[in-house]
């Protein structure tokens, strides 16, 4: 179970064989990252609802003959400063413990994950994860990467700290979200150029949506479709979604109406990491952190 910025996600797999062979998926939108006051603690009635939400899951682990769920959880009850009440609390009403996936970490199992669905053929590899908390990227020639880092460049928390929720953003609120993911990648940058990686790889359901806006084949297609996320695309794909105030992004292709806030910010924070890691295009692998926890269980 993975406890998400915006979603918790209960994946049920078959674990006989070397991959995890998705058996039943669940979800419950959450919006965890949205529920933070303004000291940073997540809200009492949030940590309810994170709790009767795990709770709901668990039945539904039982019926498909899960005792205790493994229940991961990355940047939003990570950075939460009321962390380890939230863990207490929900500790107490479910009798569950959740573990906190430090930010490296996070960003090490999805570079397994994604190297175990693309494969070694591939060669150096650098992954891209935009999620609703944090920016995970690593990088590597083998099965695990030799060098992997969080930042903190989540689409929730940028969009609420530089743009205007709902209204059509300005030029400058756009230069400086881009401002701040440069600021942010300046290490990771000077690090990807002496690494020289062959093949970008991006996981997040972030990645996947502006894939699909800039012509990458729909879901229903199913994952084994080859999917990929061209620079020079994305970049008129965020131009057409900065022209628009944010209940009309959801017409163009890929945008969910629940993501319409932040897949601008999401748009901006790819193709800013993109440009300065020197990325023409990366490929989309529908394999993420989830799939790396249970490759490392599997293990």
């Amino acid at each position: 179970m993975e406890i998400g910025s915006n979603t918790v996600r209960l994946v049920v797999a078959d674990g006989h064989g070397d991959v995890p062979l998705p058996v039943h998926s669940s979800k419950r939108r959450l919006r965890l990252a949205e529920k933070c006051t303004g000291d940073g603690r997540l809200a009492s009635g949030a940590v309810e609802q994170l709790a009767e939400t795990i709770i709901g899951m668990r039945r539904k682990a039982a019926h498909w003959g899960v005792g205790e769920p493994l229940s991961v959880a990355p940047a939003a009850v990570r950075d939460a400063a009321n962390q380890q009440h939230v863990l207490a609390e929900v500790r107490a009403r479910t009798g569950l413990d959740v573990h906190i996936l430090p930010g490296d970490l996070e960003a090490e199992l999805t570079f397994l994950a994604a190297r175990d669905w693309i494969g070694l053929q591939a060669g150096p590899m650098v992954l891209l994860n935009i999620g609703g908390g944090s920016l995970e990227i690593a990088s590597g020639r083998g099965r695990t990467p030799d060098f992997a880092v969080s930042l903190p460049l989540g689409v929730v928390h940028l969009t609420w700290e530089y743009l205007d929720h709902g209204a059509t953003p300005t030029p400058e609120q756009l230069r400086r979200v881009r401002r701040r993911v440069r600021h942010e990648l300046r290490d990771v940058t000077a690090r990807m150029q002496w690494e020289g990686p062959r093949t970008a790889v991006a996981t997040s359901r972030t990645s996947h949506q502006l894939g699909r806006l800039c012509g990458a084949a729909p879901g229903r297609q199913g994952v084994f479709v080859p999917r990929q996320l061209d620079r020079h695309d994305l970049k008129a794909g965020l131009r057409r979604l900065a022209e628009l105030p944010a209940p009309a992004r959801a017409e163009p292709p890929g945008i969910s109406p629940t993501r319409t806030r932040q897949c601008l910010t999401g748009a901006i924070i790819a193709h800013t990491a993109m440009r300065c890691l020197g990325i023409a295009h990366v490929t989309l692998s529908p394999w993420a952190v989830r799939e790396g926890v249970l490759l490392t269980q599997l293990q």
